[in-house]
């Protein structure tokens, strides 16, 4: 799939609406992660602690604008290269934090679904399949990058285990 320059204007226009209450956005895609996926909730150290999703957690809006912000320039990159290119250092990072926490496959497409409403509630009447699908599809190779990564890392870890047993 070409990522096209409609699809990238969709992504930068939704994503500076997103930035205008970005705290309330945060919280509403925390809270729309744990209504879909409740036990989700222990792979967020920020949230383990609390019964509810707290509105002033400095590391929920963290969080949450690292996820928004990666998955816009992701789209960008979609449209200027053709793929999404994370840097090295921050891939690996991802791909470590990811499977400590212990991220499976299921959990990216919840982030996915509550990433998309919680996109769909900020901007209202400007919402369109169109821009779901921008959202989607950037979404979507940011995530394969990151699994590509953890799949490595833990090949890794698993021939690291192998060898020093035959040691």
């Amino acid at each position: 799939m070409v990522f096209t320059e409609e699809q990238e204007a969709l992504v930068k226009e939704s994503w500076e609406i997103l930035k205008q209450n970005i705290s309330k956005n945060s919280v509403h895609f925390f809270t729309t992660i744990l209504e879909i996926a409740p036990a989700a909730k222990g792979l967020f150290s920020f949230l383990r602690d609390s019964d509810e999703v707290p509105d002033n957690n400095p590391k929920l809006k963290a969080h949450a604008v690292k996820v928004f912000k990666m998955t816009c320039e992701s789209a960008i990159q979609l449209k200027e290269k053709g793929e999404v290119t994370v840097g090295e250092t921050t891939l690996k990072h991802l791909g470590s934090v990811h499977i400590k926490s212990g991220v499976l496959d299921p959990h990216f497409e919840v982030v996915k679904e509550a990433l998309l409403r919680t996109i769909e509630k900020a901007v209202g009447e400007k919402w369109s399949d169109e821009m779901k699908s921008a959202w989607a599809e950037a979404y979507d190779q940011l995530a394969a990058a990151i699994k590509a990564e953890m799949k490595q890392e833990a090949d890794q870890k698993t021939n690291k285990e192998e060898t020093d047993l035959t040691k």
